[in-house]
């Protein structure tokens, strides 16, 4: 045991005099007397970093106060009279940490550039989101000149899949005199991308903090009843210390023998066994009592496993945090309907939770925010519900709220007036708004594609927003209790906080001709090739050498194994296995030759067949409404008979689908129209009822048949011939030779595809950048002279300059003159299909285009995405996206200046999603006002185009 510091001795006091004192004449010093609180220890070693003159990587949880780091760096870029930029990773960071920045130094010390926004962009400090300085660095903008520093907040963000690589582009490009500031969520591989930072610009101190300025605690909400998961008094910093960060989240990992001192809760493990219990009995009961017990389930279906648990409902759940002082809260829900359905709900329930002097704080806030709002529009984003709920202390924010609203929401709920809102996870990406408890209603989410459970790194991102540093003394993170609930699950989640940063970086159609263009292409592949994604995988080849070299040598155990004194053993393994490969192919070929036939069938299905649908979601009879020709996996919509509109494909049909009747649609259907549904439903059953007979196939109903089964049979018959003749066949060991043997080919594949995967992984990213750049040469935007210099071609001028995730198809579109013959109206219709992306489910039909014009255009652009997805095919690229044509109507709607009321009518689009697309339209056509055009007529027509979009809703979502 260590014993306490004795009184310090003159000489110790005179030497920490003397070194507080020299603090005091350093940049350091000087920032320091600007705050009212001292550093944290990580806060004061990376800001010592930046003053000596070296980049930082600092990793930290949530409201650790990271951000005091990227703050120093500003105040050194002003001290020395160079330029500070300040890069986030979502617009609505941007307009905050803009905010914070102008109180503190003044508005004309400070700018904001996001995609639709500019304000004093050439001050010295400029707060921007990272796309713009990646554009800005391919642009060689001027306004990089004296840049000294750049701070990359939520700098874990590349390793997000669509925008990641924007990051490392950043990173790489960057002058190597510019001082980078890294701030990072807590990763378990800082160290790693610590090492490649250094690489790439030069040294860089990696700076980790596991500790939690306010202490988080862990509880699952039962019932009405809040339950700590954890048995002991163990906070979030004694959970998971630094040394335990690579222990797999599992079940066993949160077991008291298996983590000592931090046991779950038994009252919520007994909990958990009761339910258990109570749902095995319930399925597996006997007696007259289960089987009434079973019937009542049979009428009344039940949700999951059966609870001895009564559910609190969400007004419940946020009183009973109100009784206990734990709000504000913030309860995250992974569901937009959700977020505002829980809002009502508490409304409805007749919950306040603000007192009459906060109420009408609240009034004149949200009065002020919307005094710019015309009166016409309130109604239709929901104003008066909204603010009924503010004034209540409720709120919801997502995505599809109004930019204006949600930023008022921010503000309330920071200035502790809001005191309950209900989120999804966007939230959590860094918008500055720390509660006293975080609420977690369900630990699954829908990713686009399936429901699938939340990570470690997810749940720790989440519950981070929970603990206000100095306010609250501790943070509360609440899972809610549902049916099959397992507490160590929950415990196996809360007991890790970190997660791996992997890169997602790929080249680019922009980013590949923009390296060309400024370094060659030798050159241009070295940069690629200092990726932290190249990085990463020149890692992994070394761990996937040393196991190479080990499964090796279990080969050659196996094989002296499978030695035969007759013959070649290992000569007769490989004609079992051909014939084996051979029966399986043969099979597979039959199924192969189903599915497409089945396909065929589908994409021949045209607007008026009536089918009858066998399996699926709409089994019966249904009426085609549009064609899906082009599609690799076509699903034609259709209608059924009682008015629901589906897709349907190859899972829901057991063989090729051909039509029983056929109608004519109406010119004049509209599928949202349920009047017009129900006509057209008894249009089917009268064409049912006639036998009107289907239209005749168009093709042969063979289309797609194997015609090479025979060869197969023949090639079966043959290597079955040979095996019999083979002198190992009589062997009497032949059979535990066959099962060393079988031992031997599975581990040689498991090692072939190794030793692929250590090819695969080796120059990747240049390999991708040889392929982009031969997918440019065929498209003429790379030429080579005689003397075989790579050059750009006018038309790669032009793609140098337009960023999106469909560069080259919007270029292309450009060199087509899909924009040509179109007005201002229909150029902004044209461009939303270059950025829309409607999700997968909303998809439907093909709507009349406004115009002959329009429809001809978007018919170009169409013509050349399906060329450029078959050449993207052909050369192992990730395919661009299908143009989208859902924006359309609204776009022309509201470019011919009609009301947003009627803009949306008919759409599922919400406000907040129709100014965020819209804005991202304006982008586009910013961009490409500003390209060089075949058409000078076009460039100016783009800004007409903004100034026609850039109205009402559009351009009063402005910055806070």
């Amino acid at each position: 045991m260590s014993s306490l510091p004795g009184p310090e001795s003159p000489s110790e006091r005179y030497r920490a005099s003397a070194e507080r004192a020299a603090e005091a004449r350093t940049y350091l010093g000087g920032f320091i007397s600007t705050l009212a609180f001292d550093l944290d220890d990580f806060q004061r070693e990376a800001c010592l970093s930046l003053q000596a003159g070296r980049g930082v990587l600092v990793a930290a949880p949530t409201g650790a106060g990271k951000t005091i780091v990227g703050e120093f760096a500003i105040y050194l870029a002003l001290q020395r009279g160079l330029k500070a930029f300040y890069t986030t990773p979502i617009k609505a960071l941007s307009n905050q940490k803009y905010a914070e920045l102008a109180e503190k130094y003044g508005a004309a010390q400070v700018g904001l550039l996001t995609g639709d926004t500019s304000i004093n962009g050439d001050a010295p400090v400029v707060v921007m989101t990272t796309e713009v300085l990646r554009n800005m660095l391919y642009a060689e903008s001027d306004t990089l000149d004296d840049l000294g520093f750049v701070v990359m907040d939520e700098v874990h963000y590349l390793a997000d899949r669509f925008r990641g690589a924007v990051w490392e582009e950043v990173i790489i490009h960057l002058p190597s005199e510019v001082q980078v500031a890294s701030l990072s969520a807590t990763v378990s591989n800082a160290e790693e991308f610590g090492a490649w930072l250094d690489t790439v610009r030069g040294q860089t101190d990696v700076i980790v903090s596991e500790h939690r300025p306010v202490p988080l605690w862990q509880h699952v909400m039962v019932g009405r009843k809040i339950v700590d998961l954890f048995a002991g008094d163990t906070s979030f910093d004694e959970i998971a210390p630094a040394g335990n960060a690579e222990l797999p989240v599992t079940a066993a990992t949160a077991d008291p023998g298996a983590r000592p001192g931090f046991e779950v809760n038994p009252e919520l493990l007994s909990m958990a066994r009761a339910e258990s219990q109570m749902s095995f009995r319930g399925r597996f009961g006997h007696g007259g009592r289960s089987q009434r017990r079973q019937q009542h389930q049979r009428e009344e279906p039940q949700d999951g496993p059966r609870s001895p648990v009564r559910k609190a409902s969400r007004p419940q759940v946020i009183a009973s945090l109100d009784r206990q002082d734990l709000l504000p809260a913030i309860t995250f829900i992974f569901s937009r309907a959700g977020c505002d359905a829980a809002v009502a709900q508490c409304v409805s329930a007749g919950l306040w939770l603000t007192t009459e002097k906060e109420q009408l704080d609240i009034a004149r806030r949200v009065d002020e925010a919307a005094q710019d709002i015309p009166s016409d529009d309130l109604d239709v984003l929901g104003f008066w519900s909204w603010r009924d709920g503010l004034l209540r202390g409720l709120a919801a924010h997502h995505a599809g709220m109004l930019p204006t609203f949600k930023e008022v929401v921010e503000k309330l709920f920071v200035g502790g007036l809001v005191k309950a809102v209900f989120a999804t996870e966007t939230l959590a990406l860094g918008v500055n708004m720390p509660a006293r408890s975080v609420v977690l209603e369900k630990l699954d989410k829908f990713n686009g594609e399936a429901h699938v459970n939340i990570t470690a790194g997810e749940y720790t991102q989440l519950t981070g927003r929970a603990g206000r540093r100095g306010i609250d003394v501790e943070g509360h993170a609440v899972v809610l209790w549902q049916p099959g609930t397992d507490p160590a699950s929950v415990a196996g989640l809360a007991s890790r906080r970190t997660y791996p940063l992997n890169s997602s970086f790929r080249p680019t159609y922009n980013m590949s001709i923009n390296l060309l263009a400024q370094f060659g292409r030798s050159r241009a592949r070295e940069i690629l090739e200092s990726s932290f994604a190249q990085f990463q995988a020149d890692r992994s080849v070394v761990g996937l050498a040393r196991q190479v070299k080990g499964r090796e040598e279990s080969l050659s155990g196996f094989s002296r194994s499978m030695t035969c004194h007759l013959g070649d053993f290992t000569d007769y393994s490989r004609l079992r296995r051909a014939l084996s490969d051979a029966e399986k192919s043969a099979s597979n070929t039959t199924s192969r030759a189903k599915k497409s036939r089945t396909e065929d069938s589908l994409s021949r299905l045209l607007p008026g067949d009536v089918v009858d649908v066998p399996t699926g979601r709409a089994p019966g009879l249904a009426v085609v409404l549009s064609s899906d020709h082009h599609s690799r996996e076509p699903r034609p919509a259709v209608m059924t008979l009682d008015n629901q509109l589906r897709r349907i494909g190859s899972q829901d049909v057991e063989g090729p689908l051909a039509p029983i009747a056929r109608i004519r649609i109406p010119k004049s259907f509209n599928a949202k129209v349920p009047k017009s549904r129900r006509d057209l439903a008894s249009s089917v059953r009268n064409a049912i009822r006639d036998n009107r007979p289907p239209a005749p196939p168009s093709r042969d109903e063979d289309f797609g048949r194997a015609a090479a089964l025979p060869d197969q049979e023949k090639k079966i018959a043959e290597l079955r011939r040979q095996l019999r003749a083979h002198p190992c066949h009589g062997c009497s060991e032949r059979e535990d030779h066959a099962r060393w043997s079988e031992r031997w080919w599975k581990l040689r594949q498991e090692t072939d595809g190794l030793v692929r995967q250590i090819q695969g992984r080796t120059n990747t990213i240049a390999k991708t950048f040889d392929r982009v750049c031969g997918v440019l040469g065929n498209y003429g935007y790379l030429e080579t002279s005689d003397a075989g210099v790579l050059t750009i071609s006018p038309d790669g001028q032009r793609l140098r300059r337009i960023y999106g995730e469909k560069d080259l198809l919007i270029s292309q579109s450009v060199r087509m003159g899909a924009f040509t013959d179109l007005d201002a109206a229909e150029i902004a219709a044209l461009a939303s299909i270059l950025v829309f992306q409607a999700k997968r489910e909303d998809r439907g039909l093909r709507p009349k285009m406004p115009s002959v014009s329009l429809e001809s255009a978007i018919d170009t652009v169409v013509r050349e995405w399906s060329i450029l997805e078959d050449v993207e095919e052909a050369a192992k690229l990730p395919l661009t996206g299908e143009p989208e044509l859902g924006l359309v109507w609204p776009i022309f709607k509201w470019a011919k200046g009609r009301h947003l009321q009627e803009v949306l009518s008919g759409t599922d689009l919400a406000a907040g999603d129709f100014v965020r697309w819209v804005k991202q339209v304006i982008d586009l056509l910013d961009q490409l006002a500003k390209i060089p055009s075949p058409d000078p007529r076009v460039s100016r027509l783009c800004g007409d185009a903004i100034k026609l979009v850039k109205r009402g809703v559009v351009a009063y979502s402005s910055v806070a």
